[in-house]
């Protein structure tokens, strides 16, 4: 199996090789930012899925919260296009992350043209059981809650220790994800996913950081760029959607459950703890917009 390439600071170098400063803003104060895609290489050259929607969202983000406002994304794009390319995996997790460098926040004085930190990985992509797709998972509910007032929340940070304590609970009831709440009891979405609900053959999403209505509370959930390809594609198959504050009893109330990351693409839940969903099984609405997201994700 190929070894897995770490692309740093414009180098190329091994796992093994790749180093960073132990005064990296990323390392000592967990500033930063990170995306994680799917790529394939093929005789064509390498294709990663949403790469420009990655890029794009990962640079707003470092814009609005004070990272960097002079993100090149074409050059993160060639970068993450040759560490594919170098190694030679045919389908790759592609992980971008960008720190704050040397920055040191007491001493910017609210400056942002510091030189941050990039590095991209590729490893084999994770291999889930095909028995997740086909008969759906259960899902639990995360004791975490999100802040809508937290400035960072609803942007793709290193900060990730409360998500991953949440999944490991959650794997130790034999659950999929867990379910996270806001601070007011609305539906945030899962721990690395976004969540929606089918009801009468039409889709609800929880409303997604940027898409407030002007002097709204900001919403602390991610706008994930699954969940946008999604979006588009029940547009494109003339299925009603609708982002909007959503509560636990829409789930529990909802004809079809489905969770959508970078690495699932689209993941139906037939349970939410103890209660079914639906027939208990993926339902149709889940199974069309699966099969076009997979048809996307092999072009």
């Amino acid at each position: 199996m190929p070894e897995p390439l770490v692309f740093i600071q414009g180098q190329i170098v091994s796992r093994d090789e790749a180093r960073i400063s132990a005064f990296d803003a990323g390392l000592m104060h967990g500033v930063g930012l990170f995306e994680t895609m799917l790529a394939r290489l093929t005789g064509d050259g390498v294709r990663v899925f949403q790469l420009d929607e990655h890029l794009d969202r990962l640079a707003a983000s470092a814009a609005e919260l004070g990272l960097s406002n002079d993100v090149r994304t074409g050059p993160l794009a060639d970068a993450v296009r040759l560490t594919v390319e170098r190694s030679g995996l045919a389908l790759a997790r592609v992980r971008l992350t960008m720190t704050g460098g040397d920055l040191n926040l007491l001493e910017s004085e609210g400056r942002s043209n510091h030189t941050p930190t990039v590095m991209v990985s590729a490893q084999p992509a994770t291999a889930y059981p095909q028995a997740m797709f086909e008969h759906g998972v259960m899902v639990v509910l995360g004791d975490l809650r999100l802040n809508p007032l937290d400035p960072t929340a609803g942007h793709k940070t290193l900060n990730y220790w409360a998500r991953l304590r949440e999944l490991q609970a959650a794997a130790s009831k034999g659950a999929g994800e867990a379910i996270l709440l806001q601070v007011t009891n609305h539906v945030a979405g899962g721990c690395v996913s976004n969540l929606f609900a089918v009801k009468d053959g039409s889709l609800h999403t929880p409303i997604a950081h940027g898409e407030e209505d002007r002097g709204a509370v900001p919403s602390p959930v991610l706008a994930g760029t699954t969940r946008a390809a999604v979006i588009e594609a029940a547009r494109q198959r003339r299925m009603g959607t609708a982002r909007r504050m959503m509560t636990i009893d829409d789930l529990l109330d909802a004809d079809e459950l489905f969770l959508t990351n970078s690495s699932w693409g689209v993941l139906p839940v037939v349970r939410v703890e103890a209660e079914t969903i639906g027939d208990g099984s993926p339902g149709p609405v889940t199974r069309c917009l699966r099969e076009a997201i997979e048809t996307a994700r092999s072009e």
